[in-house]
């Protein structure tokens, strides 16, 4: 089980920052798509640079043109890109494709997707990496979460990791870690708090604890 750090308000400097803060405690840095869209993918080439050892996720949300896209990340150095769950199975097959072409992993996002456990089964099927479940920030704002959502999908994935993000916090971790989806992505989580290390290493002491429950 990872844990991936979510940057969606920050310019390239704080990036730097915060993730300097926190950077023994995470495995993934998530360049989010409020930072793509403010910086480009400058962003993910300066976390890169700045931290080799940690992979880097950039999240792109891909729709259309998904080959293109994987490659112009691949070549600003992200590990992991997303598509959304969303998109025509050809561009998923395209990002891939792309993907495996240059060593990198796909990661669906399931963000408005309708028929989670259908669409889970056929992007499942795709050949994708990840499969994530992603309450977004405008129903998180009605109290809405994805532990449900993850229980679902896990159930009727066979061979994708699974993902889950969407306002999870220190109080809500343990609910999370007890479906043990692969990949845990946490944004305000760790970078609302005061003490952002200390969040960060209380979160990756929880995963690692039940991980080890686990086996």
């Amino acid at each position: 089980m990872e844990l991936q750090l979510a940057l969606d308000l920050v310019n390239i400097p704080e990036a730097l920052e915060l993730v300097k803060e926190v950077e023994e405690h995470i495995d993934i840095v998530e360049i989010g798509t409020p930072v793509v869209i403010n910086e480009g993918l400058h962003a993910v080439k300066a976390v890169k640079e700045a931290f080799p050892h940690l992979k880097v996720l950039a999240d792109l949300k891909i729709m259309d043109a998904a080959g293109y896209e994987v490659m112009k990340a691949s070549e600003a150095g992200a590990d992991i890109v997303t598509i959304l769950g969303t998109a025509e199975d050809m561009s998923i097959k395209g990002a891939v494709e792309e993907a495996k072409k240059q060593g990198k992993k796909i990661l669906v996002d399931m963000i408005a997707v309708k028929d989670l456990a259908e669409r889970a089964k056929e992007v499942d099927a795709l050949g994708v990496d990840y499969i994530c479940v992603h309450t977004g920030y405008d129903l998180q704002a009605v109290g809405k979460n994805s532990f449900e959502d993850l229980q679902t999908i896990k159930s009727v994935v066979k061979d994708a990791k699974t993902a889950i993000a969407g306002g999870i916090k220190l109080e809500t971790l343990p609910e999370v870690v007890k479906v043990q989806p692969d990949l845990v992505i946490v944004g305000g989580g760790i970078t609302g708090q005061e003490d952002k290390h200390a969040a960060a290493k209380e979160m990756k002491e929880m995963i690692n604890e039940a991980v080890f429950v686990q086996q």
